[in-house]
């Protein structure tokens, strides 16, 4: 007898909110209203504040226009300014903020901390490092800096998670003070090679170091979009035992899952999320922080989850973008000025509220 292949929605289980199940002989899908809902929403949202960036600059153009010019109509001066000069970079600020909310995210879970954010635990500021190291060194192009980003991010995590091994594992809270330390010894030491530098070579540094998607185009568009190709359906295919790693490291021992193994990949991926957005934008922070606890909020889930999280990083760093662009134009802010003025007022909310409850 041939088993049923079809596939069946039914709401077998009650899982406190609006669920669909879809299931066959093979395989079982479950989906969240709320959360799908959320998602498409932001995703809304983050389409309509990409519009209004093409439309603002130094050619300022109606709305209806740039629509017209996205989908191939308008005049081809129109078409110019909107797809070839101006759509690479909302582009890259869409990519680049999900990279670094995937990122976020996995680090949340891992070290199941809101502030387990590579901001904050160091990683970010070793991706700088690396990539520091390089330009100032070998004047290297991208793939040269995105290297030594990922070698930095890479060295910067086996430190942190080696000084806070203790008893079996790396504890959440411990990793969190040790990664502040070798943050603040990171941020010291890339300083200290800046003022070391000759003048052209700092200015241009203290320049990338701000984190700016200013200039940016096709050349950094299509690097990443071909690394997030990779990255991502990785991250997402860890999914999982990410959840399962956020019960404990004897609870997803016994559902089966490689606790180890899997952390190590995990770091691994969200290391190179990190050096990814380095190597082009240069170090952008509080994205990662922020990104997923907005999501989780929004969808209120009881855990951070990638998907969400890589929607709203991608919305908020347009915004930040968009704001960054239009404060004091025509005079062009980093975007990761504006995300750091942003994210600071949100970090300070975030350790008056862990402060209260512990």
């Amino acid at each position: 007898m041939k088993p049923n292949r079809t596939p069946v929605t039914a709401k077998a289980v009650d899982f406190g909110r609006p669920t669909l199940v879809t299931r066959t002989s093979r395989w079982s899908f479950r989906l969240d209203v709320r959360t799908a809902v959320s998602c498409a929403v932001l995703l809304l949202l983050t389409c309509a504040a990409v519009v209004v960036t093409l439309a603002f600059g130094t050619y300022e153009i109606p709305l209806a226009d740039v629509v017209r010019s996205l989908l191939g109509g308008g005049t081809g001066a129109t078409r110019t300014v909107v797809v070839e000069w101006r759509l690479p970079r909302a582009l890259l600020a869409v990519l680049l903020g999900a990279a670094l909310a995937v990122s976020g995210a996995i680090f949340q879970s891992i070290t199941r901390n809101p502030l387990g954010s590579p901001d904050i635990i160091g990683f970010s500021s070793g991706s700088y490092t690396g990539a520091l190291v390089v330009l100032l060194l070998t004047g290297g192009g991208y793939y040269q800096v995105a290297a030594g980003s990922l070698a930095g991010g890479v060295l910067a995590a086996f430190v942190v998670f080696v000084l806070a091994y203790r008893r079996g594992a790396a504890q959440g809270f411990r990793l969190i003070i040790v990664g502040i330390a070798v943050s603040a010894m990171l941020g010291a030491f890339n300083t200290w090679l800046v003022l070391r530098a000759d003048i052209e070579d700092a200015m241009l540094s203290a320049v990338w170091g701000a984190g700016s998607l200013n200039s940016l185009g096709h050349e950094q568009l299509l690097p990443v979009l071909g690394f997030l190709a990779l990255l991502i359906p990785l991250a997402a295919a860890c999914g999982p035992a990410l959840r399962a790693l956020e019960l404990g490291d004897d609870a997803a021992a016994a559902l089966g899952t490689r606790t180890e193994a899997v952390r190590l990949v995990l770091v691994v991926l969200g290391v190179a999320l990190i050096a990814l957005v380095t190597a082009a934008a240069g170090p952008i922070a509080f994205i990662a922080l922020a990104a997923p606890q907005i999501a989780r909020r929004i969808t209120r889930g009881s855990s951070v989850a990638l998907l969400p999280s890589a929607v709203t990083g991608a919305f908020l760093l347009v915004l930040a973008d968009l704001v960054g662009q239009r404060l004091f134009a025509p005079v062009q802010l980093p975007v990761g000025i504006v995300t750091v003025s942003i994210g600071g007022l949100y970090f300070i909310w975030l350790l008056v509220r862990e402060a209260r409850r512990t």
